[in-house]
């Protein structure tokens, strides 16, 4: 790993180093950011190489039946223990879904994005680029959790496990939502928002 990621950063990186990176984060072995000792780090190497991977591939037509679509990065195929409802899901290659989740239609998972275990997907959700998701999370109705793809040292969008975020909630610019917190429908959280939150006793 340290190899693949001195290469990205002396720019040295061949078209098979930048496909290897894309691999790993397909498979969950590698993340964009990742929390260490209590502080979430950007591995800002995974995220060029995201970003140099679109100059790697080429628009193919990637049609079903009537259905026209065409796109440089194939949709994910490859998953273990996650149940994916049918009518109309995409999840791009280079994402991860963990165990147990579950993703209701429609709904659209990205590149470089993490899905915790046993999280739940809900019907028109968007899992932005690179967005980190923990365990347990639940991400009702018509969710947007932004991708933050560029510039490649942006934190990206971060709920952490056990959240519930309420249906219509709009999470973007590499907010972090902590552990156990409830965002309460059509709340939009950006880097700007003033946040206020309420305890026992008031």
């Amino acid at each position: 790993m340290n190899e693949l990621k001195d290469k990205i950063e002396n720019n040295t990186a061949t078209k098979e180093d930048i496909f290897e990176i894309i691999a790993k984060l397909d498979a969950g072995s590698l993340r964009v950011a990742e929390k260490k000792d209590g502080t979430w780090i950007v591995n800002t190497w995974v995220k060029e190489a995201v970003i140099k991977y679109f100059g790697y591939t080429e628009n193919t037509d990637m049609s079903l039946g009537d259905f026209v679509f065409k796109d440089k990065i194939p949709l994910k195929n490859k998953f273990e223990n996650v149940r994916i409802v049918p009518g109309g899901n995409s999840i791009r290659y280079g994402s991860y879904l963990s165990d147990n989740v579950i993703m209701m239609p429609p709904s659209y998972v990205n590149i470089g994005a993490y899905v915790g275990k046993g999280t739940m997907i809900d019907s028109n959700v968007l899992v932005g680029s690179c967005a980190q998701i923990g365990e347990k999370v639940h991400l009702s109705a018509g969710v947007q959790i932004g991708g933050v793809l560029e510039p490649s040292n942006a934190q990206p969008v971060i709920i952490e496990d056990n959240a519930f975020i309420g249906a219509g909630v709009i999470v973007v610019e590499g907010v972090l939502v902590s552990k156990n917190a409830v965002l309460a429908p059509g709340v939009v959280i950006s880097a700007s928002t003033r946040i206020l939150e309420i305890n026992k006793e008031r």
